[in-house]
């Protein structure tokens, strides 16, 4: 069994954002960047199975973005995945979701892999397409916010647990097939430093988007769509005390709640 991760890099979540002089990006500068926490999921699996199978052949890391990308490349390198694959090239950086799951379906369809693994969404966009639209690009079951993952003794299929309200699917799919992973898997195990120094001996193929077949077609079939404009939220308004007699200001409350609030 052929496992593929894919990954991406986004600013910690504690970091604190400026806009970028531009207005169509956060400024980077001095921003602290780590792996997708989502996809941290989809590394502890596909290590997990590992461990647990005896038919996991390799397991491959990709990644898109700039040289720093690497870095979060780099953890899951030392959590287990035998290689990676880092897509690094300007304009590969300015395609939408939709336009980089085509063009990587177009690299990775030659590959063979049995099982694609992703993070249900990234947490800098928050779009969650990039799993979707790999599995409808290379034409694959895709199976999303799974918190839950069975490969069938034979290898041959899968079944997955994802939460609903209130209750919970389970779906069975043969492989290969896309599975995008949710809070409740497992939690990705810290990469010690040992494990960090011998994954920096492990192989990564540089790639760059002249090296995709087809590039420039696959982009145009998909369209797309650009970033007007990125802002921050306007500032929370000043809050408001309350004070007196308890009973009159409940009833202070209460109006304040209805008139202006217009919350009850």
């Amino acid at each position: 069994m052929k496992i593929l991760l894919i990954l991406r890099q986004v600013p910690d979540s504690t970091t604190a954002i400026k806009i970028a002089p531009s207005g169509a990006d956060i400024d980077r500068a001095g921003v602290k960047m780590v792996l997708n926490p989502f996809a941290e999921f989809a590394v502890e699996l596909a290590q997990h199975l590992r461990e647990t199978r005896k038919d996991v052949q390799q397991i491959t890391a990709l990644i898109a973005g700039p040289a720093k990308a690497s870095e979060a490349l780099q953890v899951a390198l030392a959590v287990g995945a035998d290689e990676g694959i880092h897509i690094q090239d300007d304009s590969f950086d300015q395609l939408d979701e939709l336009q980089q799951a085509a063009a990587i379906a177009a690299l990775v369809r030659p590959m063979g892999f049995d099982l694609i693994l992703a993070g249900k969404q990234e947490i800098d966009l928050d779009s969650g397409q990039t799993g979707p639209a790999l599995a409808e690009a290379l034409d694959l079951p895709h199976v999303g916010a799974v918190t839950k993952v069975e490969i069938g003794a034979d290898g041959k299929s899968l079944k997955a647990n994802r939460r609903i309200e209130g209750a919970e699917e389970i779906f069975s799919t043969p492989l290969p097939c896309v599975v995008t992973c949710e809070k409740g898997l497992p939690e990705m195990r810290y990469p010690s430093l040992p494990n960090l120094m011998k994954a920096k001996k492990k192989p990564i193929r540089v790639v760059k988007t002249a090296e995709i077949e087809g590039f420039a077609g696959v982009v145009e079939r998909v369209g797309g769509t650009k970033v007007a404009g990125v802002e921050l939220p306007p500032p929370r308004p000043p809050g408001k005390v309350i004070g007196g007699d308890p009973a009159a200001a409940v009833k202070e409350l209460l109006r304040l709640l209805r008139e202006e609030a217009k919350v009850i």
